[in-house]
């Protein structure tokens, strides 16, 4: 890694705007800022000031008029000297920009190199940095503000009194190895299983949290499946509160998948309306069926719709025992402003796709079906990365076998399933992270940032 070279970057997005932000940072940003930019006054770069600037051509003609902001090391976003430039946000003014301060002798930032400095700097550690990349692909404001909260260090604070104790058990065997008599264990069985098994306990908890984390990050897939003419079509455009799907009287209307992404409860949510399922002849129609299965197949969450305003059929039990075979799901009964003929044996949430009877308490059955008890009781400080749920699996099957050797083994031989838990915490935060490893991290983010 390159990391006493001076990279600049553009860091706001592709295309045209008001404002575009050229960013420096290295040793070197000042110095290469004061020769490509025309100054009044020669700056005196007072951390943390905007001064106005121009930016002139090759030819010394005058291109963009901009501010400089300047943040001085150690307390800037990379612990680096780093220069902003804010220019007009023109692509040809912005690459004109960054082509002079390559010139002068910065180079092109590698996606993520400015948090990456900030890493290896010590300004964050590998969570929050992690969260940085989250906080900038967010979908929803719940998803925003759960980044920002582990920006701010949420996971890092739930690890680091795991890893804390983790410490105070090894050097209390490493310390009866040292100084006990006559082979004699300074720790006993009982003591250790008292500080192994709260250990165990919050390391898996705080694993576990990843089935929730998991749906907060990537979302759901939510399927609605039904006969023809039951309404799927209008449920779906009822729950994206747009005209997305077409909707007629005619039955099988809907032939192939149509999706579309929203959010429910600040938790993204994919929905997929699928062909109505009933045996034709049609090759279309039927393969437009067999992809209404593999949807609920694929789907985290399935409605099943049916129409209370005509009696149930064999189809569609059929379709709810296909589903409740498949996981979890929601029995749906649509033209809840009709008279009502359907018997059902097993309860169902009324709606109304015409007049949108129902449609908040199916939003609330949704969302309490895919997150039990609400987004709010979510536990604080959940972790939303695949990453950080392996590495805790992998600390938690080290202290599972260091528990079931606790009677059979010498201390010795103990120790070394609690390093290994204890690498793998420390490779969670980047304290003993591979090169590599944070290399493909990075790679994963924007370039500019």
């Amino acid at each position: 890694m390159k990391l006493r070279d001076t990279i600049v970057a553009v860091s706001t997005p592709p295309g045209r705007g008001g404002l575009g932000i050229v960013r420096m940072s290295g040793p070197d940003s000042c110095s290469i800022a004061e020769r490509m930019l025309r100054f009044r006054n020669p700056p005196a770069w007072r951390p943390w000031t905007v001064t106005l600037a121009f930016l002139p051509d090759a030819s010394g003609q005058i291109v963009d008029q901009v501010l400089v902001s300047f943040f001085a090391a150690p307390r800037s976003y990379t612990a680096e000297d780093v220069v902003e430039i804010s220019c007009h946000g023109s692509p040809v003014v912005l690459r004109h920009c960054v082509e002079r301060a390559c010139e002068l002798g910065a180079r092109l930032a590698e996606p993520g190199e400015f948090t990456l400095r900030a890493f290896v700097n010590g300004r964050i550690d590998l969570p929050r940095a992690e969260a940085v990349r989250d906080l900038i692909e967010a979908r929803t404001l719940y998803q925003a503000r759960i980044a920002a909260q582990q920006a701010e260090g949420s996971v890092s604070r739930r690890v680091a009194p795991l890893k804390a104790k983790l410490v105070d058990l090894i050097a209390l065997l490493e310390a009866g190895i040292d100084f006990a008599e006559d082979d004699v264990p300074v720790a006993g069985p009982a003591e250790i299983l008292e500080r192994l098994d709260p250990l165990i306990r919050e390391t898996g908890e705080l694993a576990s949290s990843f089935a929730y984390g998991r749906l907060v990050h990537e979302g759901i897939v939510l399927a609605i499946v039904g006969r023809p003419n039951v309404g799927k079509s209008s449920l779906f455009n009822r729950l994206l509160q747009q005209d997305r799907a077409i909707v007629t009287d005619i039955p099988g209307t809907t032939r192939d998948l149509v999706s579309e992404s929203a959010s429910l409860e600040g938790i993204p949510v994919k929905f997929v309306d699928t062909a109505g399922v009933r045996r034709g002849e049609d090759p279309v129609e039927r393969l437009g069926v067999e992809r209404t299965f593999r949807a609920m197949a694929d789907a985290d969450l399935t409605l099943v719709v049916v129409d209370l305003s005509q009696p149930l059929e064999a189809a569609d039990r059929e379709l709810i025992e296909r589903a409740r075979s498949q996981g979890r799901f929601l029995l749906v009964g649509n033209k809840a402003d009709l008279p009502r003929v359907a018997v059902l044996e097993e309860p169902c949430v009324a709606v109304s796709a015409l007049t949108g009877e129902g449609i908040p308490e199916l939003r609330r059955r949704i969302a309490n079906a895919v997150a039990p008890g609400g987004v709010e009781q979510a536990p604080p400080g959940f972790i939303t990365n695949a990453r950080h749920e392996r590495l805790l699996r992998e600390a938690l099957e080290a202290l599972d076998r260091a528990r079931r050797a606790v009677a059979d083994v010498p201390h010795e031989m103990l120790l070394l399933d609690l390093y290994a838990a204890v690498q793998a915490l420390d490779e969670l935060t980047g304290a003993t992270t591979a090169e590599d490893i944070l290399k493909r991290i990075f790679s994963t983010f924007c370039i500019g940032k």
